[in-house]
Formats: C-alpha cells, sequence, structure tokens
C-alpha cells in the first residue's frame, strides 16, 4: 500500500503491467495515463540541490550535506528517501528503500568504505534492500524481529495501480515482488553510538510512529534524520502498531535538540527542512490531539487532520481511542 498516501493522490489513471515471455519473465510498465500525484514532479524544491549520478535511471542522487547523501526513488509513490552518511573508515545507510531497483550498486557509486545499514523503521518501504548487505543493526523490538522476516503482501500493493510514476526497471518482476527476508547482525538501542571515522552518529529512539522508529543524530554537524517521525507530508499514525502518547514524547524530545541543529532530513518527499519544523511538529500534533484544525474523512476508518501547514493521517474516532 502506499503508505505516504490515502486518496490524496486522486488517481486519474494508472499504469498497466504486462509480462512478456521469452529467455524469462520481464515486467514492463506501459504508461497508460499518469497518475495525479505524479504530475507534481519534479518537486521544486530539488532544483537547490547538488544531483550526482545523474543518469542512474530508478533513484535520483542528492548531496545534502559533506559526505551525506539522500536517495531518492521519485519514481513509487512513496517517494522514499534513504541517506548514506560516510565517514573516514565506513558508512551508515539509514534506510534501504523500495526493494524496487539495485540499491548496492548506487551505493558502491558513491564510497569504497564498509556499509552498515541502519532503518528508520522496519515498514517495507524503507527495508527493500537490507537483503543485500552483510550488517544490519536492528532495534531490539519484536517489531523489528517480525518484519526482519519479509512480506509479498505489503510490497505487492506498493506497485499497484496509480503507485508508479514512469517505467519499473528493467528487470524487475512485478510477479515475484515480495521484501525479502534480512539478518539482523546486531540489536541496538536509544543511545547507541556508531563511529564512522571521523563522524559519530547517535540514535535517537522515537516510538509512536512503530515501535522500532528512531531518528539519527550527528551532533557535530547539526544533524537530525528523522525517518518517518517527520517527513513534509501527511504524517501517518494510524496503523494497528502506532501509538499516539509515544508519538507526542518522541517529537517532543528531538524538538528539544533543534536549537543544536543544522538541518532536519525526512524520508519521504523532500530530503531538507530548516530545524524550526521541529517545535511547531509539537505544536501541531498537540493541537490536532486537543481537537483543533480541520479534520475531513479519509475512507471508512481514517480522517486528516491538518494544521499550521502540517498533516496527520489518524484513525476516526470510531476507530481508535482518540478523545
Amino acid at each position: 500500500m502506499s503508505w505516504r498516501r490515502s486518496k490524496l493522490a486522486l488517481v486519474v489513471a494508472c499504469f498497466s503491467i504486462a509480462i512478456a515471455n521469452g529467455a524469462g519473465s520481464r515486467a514492463v510498465m506501459a504508461a497508460a495515463e499518469i497518475p495525479a500525484w505524479c504530475k507534481a514532479l519534479p518537486r521544486p524544491e530539488y532544483a537547490a540541490l547538488q544531483r550526482v549520478l545523474p543518469n542512474e535511471p530508478w533513484f535520483e542522487v542528492y548531496k545534502v550535506a559533506p559526505q551525506v547523501f539522500a536517495i531518492y526513488e521519485p519514481h513509487q509513490s512513496e517517494e522514499t528517501i534513504s541517506y548514506l552518511i560516510v565517514g573516514t573508515k565506513q558508512a551508515v545507510l539509514f534506510d534501504t528503500g523500495m526493494g524496487i531497483a539495485d540499491l548496492r550498486s548506487v551505493v558502491r557509486r558513491l564510497t569504497s568504505r564498509p556499509i552498515v545499514v541502519l532503518n528508520s523503521h522496519t515498514h517495507d518501504d524503507h527495508v527493500g534492500d537490507n537483503w543485500q548487505f552483510d550488517f544490519v543493526y536492528g532495534m531490539d523490538t519484536d517489531f523489528t524481529r517480525s518484519n526482519a522476516k519479509g512480506s509479498r503482501e505489503d510490497a505487492q500493493a506498493e506497485i499497484a495501480s496509480g503507485e508508479i510514476c514512469g517505467e519499473l526497471p528493467k528487470n524487475f518482476n512485478p510477479k515475484s515482488y515480495a521484501t525479502k527476508p534480512w539478518r539482523i547482525s546486531r540489536f541496538v538501542h536509544d543511545g547507541f553510538k556508531i563511529n564512522l571515522g571521523g563522524r559519530t552518529l547517535e540514535i535517537v529512539a522515537t516510538p509512536g510512529h512503530t515501535p522500532d522508529a528512531i531518528c539519527l543524530l550527528d551532533r557535530a554537524n547539526g544533524l537530525l534524520f528523522t525517518g518517518d517521525t517527520y517527513y513534509p507530508a501527511p504524517i501517518w499514525l494510524f496503523r494497528p502498531e502506532t501509538d499516539l502518547d509515544a508519538y507526542v514524547a518522541s517529537v517532543q524530545r528531538i524538538a528539544a535538540l533543534a536549537p543544536d541543529l543544522k538541518l532536519v532530513l525526512g524520508a519521504h518527499n523532500i530530503p531538507v527542512a530548516q530545524p524550526s519544523v521541529l517545535p511547531r511538529l509539537v505544536t501541531a500534533i498537540e493541537a490536532v490531539r486537543a481537537g483543533k484544525g480541520e479534520s475531513k474523512p479519509e475512507g471508512a476508518d481514517k480522517v486528516i487532520s491538518s494544521i499550521d501547514g502540517f498533516s496527520f493521517l489518524l484513525r476516526a474516532p470510531s476507530a481508535s481511542r482518540l478523545k
């Protein structure tokens, strides 16, 4: 399913998948009419960023800070963004995206350093290429362990009608597409630090969106990678694993870091935001929970609640414990 869009996309028409049989089955996305969300691309904010590897067909890669690369997937409706953060000894890959294209080959074009993977959380759109890497950190939660087994249903929904903008990669097979299982090399926890050589990253546990949600803090350089705790689009807080009380506590925690930050880097749509967004996020979610702002039904059991430029996709009151 599209984690980032409920019917917000208002898909005008969809792409059709045709399978050509020959030496092997190959997926071809035949462009019919363009989904409405796709028509908004490219997002204007990217014009100010330095693009690298411009000939990469599926990913768009941007240098957003010294030795920090945003790896963006604009051809799928999640518009997921993973980050490669490079030190002198090793690099962290913060999320591995959809698993639709070969992320490892892209990363290897950006650095020759050893790679360790760390996920902002383990929804399918952030762990798709975990299996490609030898060393993967994981938060010590049952949610993480369960998702490490992989899944097919969620992955298949990501390539359903209206979810793809343009062509899928040449060797991609939609029939077999699934989130592949991966091995957790080491369990980590709040406050755990990763020394990359000349750069140290610190895990900030931010449960709420999921039980294993984290942010990643580069104190020395004033960078906070927020995963799905913050991104500039409707923030999804309706799923069974979501804990709204924990989410509010988490955004309060990261908002306290704002005075020492230079950039906030979220996991969808646009990779950079100013730190001032974090205290405003706290005010917005607290206001929405107090019944302020504008709310509109979104399907049978969800609502979109909006205030001060923020939107949250929540369970409808009848389907939740919200007051």
